[in-house]
């Protein structure tokens, strides 16, 4: 016999299978047992919430020959005939596959027959949004009026979609997401009726990847039964099966981000990487860890909203001090629009990356919330006792404390080429994108000792980045200035560690005025 999926297997039968949807299910219970059965029923939800069991069992009830508290026995052959799919009297239709008036005007011909068998004629309309605007007028008529017999279930995941004129004839019912609680009882009985082991832990986690669909929740666990068959299911082999990252991980990047530590950062993008993590989830399941964290600042005793271990309620509480509200706001709408963009990006990695230096270097945007997280860098540097003054842009920069230090001597003689280099630097700056950009613009250019094109940086972070070429920066610059100039100039890149500002050790070119000419005498001497 062929396998049947854990979603299939364990669809519930009765109403008392159904979880999570208490308020539906004592209504139309409630509805059976009074025998006030509607004509028209609306079920709206999420994918994987019951819809459509609901609608299946609902048939079964109003149909059985020996209903029990509103339920089917499932012991009847009305009962058995339904559950089987051989029954005349249910009907379902896919509107995805069967969304023309054709298959409407069809259904309206056939309600005009009574019942083979039993009280009522169900007809289940799957995805009832995606019926074609003639399709739901001609069904408009026979919902209005239809014979006694005849009862529609509509089942939708988009309400809104529906037309108004359908809306107002039927009644609705909105199925909530299942919380995570349910789902992990769901799946912990399960587990024990399948003879498996498994930790409530892993499980946990399993239920909270569902994102309020139990059938979702059943699938990844089919998954993960699959890959570690015969095993008992631990949190650490569902994790790696699901490509899921420990909330260790997380603690790593936050910290390396709150740090402004864009290598550190990024190593841990590379661990995820390396270790086949799925991108997606990666960004996803950061955007819930940093919402863990927000809560964790917001209110005391959160261990039952938060849903984690009291080790990992620990971490948070200590990263709560660490960071401020308005900052990790910042944090939140920056992943979020990354979330959006990565699900389909085909260079996953290279967003993530960009995303997580934006995080790092709020100076690379000027909306609101990166200017709450640039000042209040700035006050923890202050608070350090690292004084701080304002460089071009208006970026506050740390510097050391500094007598009034007289600008580097300007050199006596600077080469040609490199003069046109620094008469258009602006324009080579502005040339340049991405990361390349902002740190080229913190570089001060200055003449070397061999007559080459010094490039001076007090930040180690665009040092490292410039000086390895890393994406090939400094060719690209190179390419830029011998396009324009049409000369080949060499480019060194140097840290400045002294902790003066860079003007004060290497002379800055820009200062000198090269397209200044002197005067001369000429016009005196030919009056004379």
């Amino acid at each position: 016999m062929s396998y049947t999926a854990l979603y299939r297997k364990f669809r519930p039968q009765t109403f008392e299978d159904v979880k999570g949807q208490d308020h539906i299910v004592t209504t139309l219970k409630n509805q059976i047992n009074a025998n006030r059965i509607g004509h028209a029923y609306l079920f709206c939800g999420t994918r994987g919430t019951g819809k459509t069991s609901v609608a299946k069992i609902f048939a079964r009830a109003i149909n059985c020959e020996h209903p029990v508290d509103g339920s089917p026995c499932g012991e009847c052959p009305t009962c058995k005939a339904i559950a089987d799919g051989t029954s005349l009297n249910v009907i379902e239709i896919d509107a995805a596959s069967n969304n023309g008036v054709d298959s409407i005007r069809q259904i309206r011909d056939e309600v005009a027959y009574t019942p083979a068998e039993g009280k009522y004629k169900v007809y289940i309309i799957d995805e009832v949004h995606m019926l074609t605007m003639a399709a739901f007028n001609a069904l408009l008529k026979t919902l209005e009026e239809p014979p006694e017999y005849v009862v529609f279930i509509l089942a939708t995941t988009e309400y809104h979609k529906i037309p108004l004129t359908i809306l107002s004839r039927c009644q609705k019912y909105d199925f909530h997401r299942i919380t995570i609680d349910t789902i992990t009882a769901r799946l912990m009985d399960l587990m024990g009726q399948e003879g498996i082991e498994a930790e409530e832990r892993g499980i946990r986690y399993v239920a909270k990847m569902g994102d309020g669909s139990m059938r979702d929740a059943l699938s990844l666990l089919d998954q993960c039964i699959a890959f570690h068959m015969g095993e008992t299911l631990t949190y650490e082999k569902i994790l790696d099966v699901l490509g899921a990252a420990d909330t260790e991980v997380f603690s790593h990047l936050l910290r390396a981000v709150i740090d402004q530590d864009v290598a550190g950062a990024l190593a841990v993008l590379d661990r995820l990487v390396n270790e086949g993590r799925e991108m997606t989830q990666a960004v996803n399941d950061f955007i819930w860890y940093l919402r863990n964290l927000l809560l964790v600042q917001s209110s005391d005793h959160l261990e039952d909203v938060l849903d984690i271990s009291t080790e990992n309620l620990q971490t948070l509480e200590e990263e709560a001090q660490m960071v401020d509200p308005e900052v990790l706001l910042r944090y939140i709408r920056v992943f979020s629009e990354l979330s959006n963009k990565v699900r389909n990006a085909t260079q996953k990695r290279i967003l993530i990356e960009v995303a997580i230096i934006k995080l790092c270097k709020p100076e690379m945007e000027s909306t609101e919330d990166s200017i709450v997280n640039r000042i209040d860098n700035l006050e923890k540097k202050i608070a350090k006792g690292v004084p701080v003054n304002m460089v071009a842009g208006g970026v506050a920069a740390a510097v050391m404390p500094q007598a009034d230090e007289p600008a580097a001597p300007l050199p006596q003689s600077v080469p040609e080429d490199i003069k046109l280099v620094v008469k258009d630097w602006s324009m080579y700056v502005s040339q340049s994108t991405g990361i390349a950009k902002q740190y080229i613009q913190l570089a001060t250019p200055s003449l070397g000792g061999n007559g080459e094109l010094l490039l001076v940086l007090d930040d180690l972070n665009a040092y490292t980045y410039l000086s390895e070429n890393k994406a090939g920066c400094l060719d690209r610059l190179k390419q830029q200035i011998r396009d324009y100039i049409a000369k080949e100039i060499e480019i060194v890149v140097r840290y400045n560690d002294t902790g003066k500002a860079n003007e004060v050790v290497y002379a800055d070119l820009r200062k000198i005025p090269f397209d200044i000419e002197l005067e001369t005498d000429i016009d005196d001497e030919e009056e004379e």
